[in-house]
C-alpha cells in the first residue's frame, strides 16, 4: 500500500536527520570531555582552584546535559527505526511473504481439532499473518481467540473496537514500536507474575523493622556527627564504640534479610525489561480516546480513579532499578560499589524489601489484570492492521442460524492477491454435507482450508477474505493432514480413524459442529474407502452437524449425491497442447476430468492406455 511507502520515506529522511544529530551531540560530548581535561590539568599546574571549583562543576553539568539530550535522541533514532521496520512488515504482509515473522509454532497442538490442518500456526501461517503483538502474553492471547470461537455477543464488541482502532494508524504502529523496544518472553512474563504473587516476608514485622530503619542510620549518623565534631574530647571512644555497635546490629539485621534482597536484585533486571515493556504500553493506552466500548472498558480498568497502573509501575520500576544498585552474589563486581558501604549504616536493603513488598500487596491482584488489558489492546490492534492492509476484506454477520456458512467472493488471505481466485460458498443446516470432487492440484484442499480459516477469523471477530459473508458460532474440526507415529507406533490409517472418532463424539455433544475432511480413509484399498466414505456420509447425514468432504472418489459421490445425502461440487482442469491450466473456480457439478495420468507422464512416467494381464511385460 501507498501510506506504506510513502511513511517508510518519512521515517528515513527523520533517521538521517536524526544520525547527523547523534554526531553532532558525540563531537560534542567529546569536545567538553577533553575541555575539562586541559582545563584541569592547565590550572592545577598554575595552581589556580578556585576557577577549578567553578569551571569543573560547569563542564560537568554540561556533559551530563549532553548525555541526557544524546540518550533522548538515540531512542527516538531507535523508535523511529521500528516504525519503519513496521511499514516493511506491512508491505512484506500484503505480498504474503511472512518468513521473516514469528511462526507461533510454540501454539501448535496436533490434538486441537483445527489448527494444525489450517495452518494457523506455522511457517506461512495465519498467526504469521495477523500477529503484530510485541508482548508475549499478547501473543498468548492472540492464540487463543484463533483457536478459540469468541460467543455472538464478544464476537460484534471485537469487530467494533477493531473498525476504531483500524482509522488511527499512527497510534496503532507507535504502540507497536513502544512494545518493540523491550524484549519480552513466555518465562519473563510468568517470572513476573511468579515473583509479585510470592509470599511477603518482612510486612509481617513492617513496623518493626521500618523503626528499625529509621532509629539505627539517625543514631549512627548522629554518633558520627559528633565523633567529628569532638576530635579532641575524652569521649571520642564513646561515640566511635556507639558507631561500632550499631554497625554489627546492622550487619546481623542484613545478614538475616540478605537472602531477601539477593533475590529482589537478581531478579530485578529481567523483571524490569518485563514491567518497562507493559509501562509504556499502559501508558500510551491510558493517554488516548476510543470509540468503541469495550476499548473504553478495557482502559478503565487501568484506573481507579486514585492511582493508574502506569504510575503504580512506575514506582515499582523505581523500586526496581534501585535493587539494581545491589551487588550481587553471582555478579559481585557488579552494582553500585558504595552501595554496600551506605547499606551497612542506612539500612537501604530493609527500605527495598518493604517498599516492594507493600507495591505486592497493594497492587499484585492487579498486575495480571493490567497485563490481559495490554495484551487485549495488541491483539486487537494486531486485527486493526491486519484489517486496514486489507481493506477489500469485510466483516461478516454472525447470525443466530444454525451451521450457517454463507461467502461471496471469498478466498485464502494466505495467498497473495494477485494469484488469489475467489468463489461463493453457501452451506445453510444441518446435515447440510457438501462433498467436492476434482482433479489433482485442482485447488480442493485449498478450498477447504479457505473455508476453515475465514471461519475461523470470523468467529475471532475478525475481518474475512470475502466480499460479504455470514457466520453461525460453529464449533470447527477438520482432518486434513493425518500423519502415521513411528514412535507410538501408529499407521496414518488409524491416525485417520481416530480423527474421525474424536469428531463423532464431538457431534455427540455438540449440535453446531462443522467439519472438513480432506479424502477420507485413503489409507486402505479402495473398496474399503468406497463402503466407509459412503456409510460414515449416510451417518452424518442424519446428525446435527454439517460440512465439507473433498474426494476423488466419483463413485461415492454420484453414489451419495443419488442418495441426496450431499450436494456436489468440484474443480476441474483442462489439458490443450499438453499444457494443463486449472481455473480453481467451484463448479456445482462432479468433476468430469482427471488428471493424475498426465502429472505421472510429465513425471517421466511410461503411462500404459489400458492395463491387463496381456498387456504387462513381467
Amino acid at each position: 500500500m501507498k501510506v506504506y511507502s510513502d511513511n517508510i520515506k518519512t521515517f528515513d529522511a527523520k533517521l538521517l536527520k536524526l544520525s547527523k544529530a547523534l554526531k553532532r551531540l558525540s563531537f560534542l560530548r567529546l569536545a567538553i570531555f577533553i575541555a575539562a581535561i586541559v582545563i584541569l590539568i592547565y590550572l592545577v599546574s598554575i595552581k589556580l582552584f578556585t576557577p577549578l571549583f567553578i569551571i569543573l562543576p560547569v563542564l560537568m553539568i554540561a556533559f551530563g546535559v549532553v548525555i541526557t539530550h544524546y540518550n533522548k535522541i538515540a531512542y527516538q533514532r531507535k523508535h523511529t527505526s521500528f516504525l519503519k521496520k513496521i511499514n516493511e512488515s506491512e508491505i512484506q504482509r500484503t505480498h504474503c511473504n511472512l518468513e521473516e515473522f514469528d511462526s507461533g509454532d510454540r501454539f501448535i497442538d496436533k490434538n486441537h481439532p483445527y489448527t494444525s490442518d489450517l495452518d494457523i500456526f506455522e511457517e506461512h501461517s495465519i498467526f504469521q499473518l495477523v500477529n503484530r503483538t510485541t508482548t508475549e502474553s499478547g501473543m498468548i492471547l492472540l492464540s487463543k481467540w484463533l483457536s478459540e470461537p469468541a460467543s455472538n455477543n464478544e464476537i460484534q464488541d471485537r469487530q467494533q473496537a477493531i473498525k476504531a482502532l483500524t482509522e488511527k494508524l499512527e497510534w496503532r504502529q507507535d504502540l507497536q514500536a513502544l512494545g518493540m523496544h523491550f524484549e519480552n518472553k513466555k518465562s519473563d512474563y510468568y517470572k513476573l507474575l511468579e515473583w509479585v504473587e510470592a509470599p511477603v516476608v518482612l510486612l509481617k514485622n513492617r513496623l518493626k523493622y521500618k523503626v528499625v530503619s529509621i532509629i539505627l542510620p539517625v543514631l549512627f549518623l548522629s554518633s558520627a556527627y559528633f565523633f567529628y565534631a569532638n576530635l579532641d574530647s575524652i569521649n571520642l571512644l564513646i561515640y566511635l564504640s556507639f558507631m561500632i555497635t550499631i554497625l554489627i546490629i546492622n550487619f546481623i539485621i542484613l545478614k538475616k534479610i540478605k537472602n531477601l534482597a539477593e533475590g529482589i536484585a537478581e531478579t530485578s533486571s529481567k523483571n524490569l525489561s518485563t514491567l518497562k515493556g507493559y509501562q509504556a504500553l499502559i501508558k500510551k493506552i491510558e493517554n488516548e480516546s476510543f470509540k468503541s466500548k469495550k476499548l473504553n472498558d478495557l482502559q478503565s480498568q487501568l484506573s481507579d480513579g486514585k492511582h493508574s497502573a502506569h504510575d503504580e509501575i512506575k514506582r515499582l520500576s523505581s523500586l526496581l532499578e534501585f535493587s539494581q544498585q545491589r551487588p550481587i552474589k553471582k555478579m559481585p563486581i557488579g552494582g553500585n560499589p558504595y552501595y554496600p558501604i551506605l547499606n551497612s549504616f542506612l539500612l537501604l536493603d530493609i527500605h527495598m524489601i518493604i517498599g516492594t513488598e507493600e507495591w505486592k500487596i497493594k497492587n499484585k491482584a492487579f498486575l495480571k489484570q493490567w497485563a490481559e488489558v495490554v495484551s487485549e489492546f495488541e491483539v486487537i490492534n494486531s486485527l486493526a492492521g491486519f484489517c486496514y492492509s486489507n481493506p477489500t476484506f469485510t466483516f461478516p454477520e454472525i447470525t443466530d442460524k444454525n451451521n450457517y456458512v454463507h461467502f461471496e467472493a471469498f478466498g485464502h488471505p494466505l495467498i497473495n492477491g494477485d494469484k488469489r481466485v475467489c468463489n461463493d460458498f453457501h452451506s445453510e443446516e444441518h446435515g447440510d454435507v457438501v462433498m467436492i470432487t476434482g482433479s489433482n492440484m485442482a485447488g480442493k484442499s485449498t478450498f477447504l482450508r479457505a473455508v476453515g480459516v475465514n471461519i475461523v477469523l470470523a468467529l475471532a471477530g475478525a475481518p474475512c477474505c470475502a466480499k460479504n459473508g455470514q457466520v453461525s458460532k460453529l464449533q470447527l474440526f477438520s482432518s486434513m493432514r493425518t500423519e502415521d507415529n513411528l514412535k507410538k507406533g501408529i499407521s496414518s490409517f488409524y491416525a485417520e480413524l481416530s480423527r474421525i472418532e474424536k469428531m463423532l463424539k464431538l457431534i455427540e455433544s455438540n449440535d453446531n459442529v462443522y467439519f472438513l475432511l480432506d479424502e477420507m480413509f485413503k489409507g486402505t484399498n479402495s473398496e474399503d474407502r468406497h463402503r466407509g466414505g459412503f456409510s460414515f456420509i449416510n451417518q452424518i447425514s442424519k446428525e446435527k452437524t454439517s460440512g465439507i468432504i473433498a474426494t476423488h472418489d466419483i463413485e461415492l459421490a454420484k453414489l451419495a449425491g443419488s442418495k441426496k445425502l450431499v450436494t456436489n461440487y468440484s474443480f476441474n482442469s483442462e489439458i490443450k497442447d499438453d499444457i494443463m491450466t486449472f481455473s480453481y473456480t467451484l463448479d456445482p457439478s462432479i468433476c468430469n476430468d482427471f488428471n493424475a495420468s498426465e502429472l505421472m507422464k510429465q513425471s517421466g512416467i511410461q503411462i500404459i492406455a489400458t492395463v491387463s494381464d496381456s498387456e504387462i511385460d513381467t
